[in-house]
């Protein structure tokens, strides 16, 4: 072998060059992997503190660890080879985008999924209301969230649908104002009809609060009545809605007719032909 034709001043001048770069890919790889693992102990103790699933914490650890791991080992190869790595990750986003509109709804409800799962909007077994179905949470997955409607079906919404709406959650709000609307006689005592309809109220509806305390608001002169609406909030943990509801128009209907307060309602009178 002649080494006569080998220039050791290029060697060692590439070597010079190239050796930094090296350095410099090695350091930013270092970098990447302990900021994942920080990154990915704060992913923890956050989802630990808010009580989520054992699952969705490894899930999101591992998301956090090969996201910054991947990223860094893209920084650390372009260093190495300046341009070359870029045309390379250039033509796998291309395949990507192809990739992505065909997968699309999958990958909205997969990331609505992972929204729905950190940020807790609701639990299972939670009451909620979304995209007009009501009822408990069953499941939550990474894919959709099944509730049990009011009247027993089971229903499957895409996490997409479901992060993109309005999202009532009535387990959230312990305490609910129930309200409605009642018809008194135009000659009545209204003093008289919103104590009675009050102490009825306070009385007789379980789970009722004193504060805020019922309310009786006139509003309205119907055609045969003056119409107040009952206002009152229940422990919606202790009587549920529906119940308080039927208590409460029980209650006053009962208390009316023992202090004799009319509610009329409309007569009609059938008049026969004269010849």
């Amino acid at each position: 072998m002649n080494l006569s034709n080998l220039d050791i001043e290029n060697i060692i001048d590439e070597l010079t060059k190239f050796l930094p770069r090296i350095g410099l890919a090695l350091l930013v790889l270092i970098i990447a992997y302990w900021v994942s693992r920080i990154a990915r102990r704060q992913v923890r103790r956050a989802m630990k503190r808010r009580d989520h699933d054992s699952e969705l914490i490894v899930l999101l650890e591992m998301l956090t660890r090969w996201g910054i791991l991947a990223f860094g080992t893209v920084i650390a190869a372009e260093q190495i080879a300046p341009g070359q790595f870029s045309s390379l990750i250039a033509g796998l986003g291309v395949a990507g985008i192809t990739i992505g509109f065909a997968l699309q709804d999958v990958a909205k409800n997969f990331i609505a999924g992972l929204l729905l799962l950190i940020q807790q909007p609701f639990e299972i077994g939670d009451k909620i209301e979304v995209v007009s179905y009501g009822g408990t949470v069953l499941e939550i997955s990474l894919r959709s969230t099944t509730i049990r409607t009011w009247d027993g079906r089971h229903v499957i919404i895409p996490n997409s649908e479901v992060y993109l709406n309005p999202i009532i959650n009535f387990s959230a709000a312990p305490r609910r104002r129930i309200e409605f609307t009642v018809g008194v006689a135009p000659d009545s005592d209204l003093g008289q009809v919103t104590r009675v309809a009050l102490k009825a109220l306070i009385e007789n509806v379980e789970g009722i609060l004193q504060d805020p305390a019922p309310q009786i608001i006139f509003s309205n002169f119907g055609d045969f009545t003056i119409d107040f609406t009952a206002y009152f909030w229940i422990d919606a943990g202790e009587v549920g809605v529906n119940k308080a509801t039927h208590e409460g128009v029980i209650a006053i209907k009962r208390a009316f007719e023992q202090e004799k307060i009319d509610m009329p309602y409309p007569t009609y009178v059938t008049l026969s032909p004269t010849g």
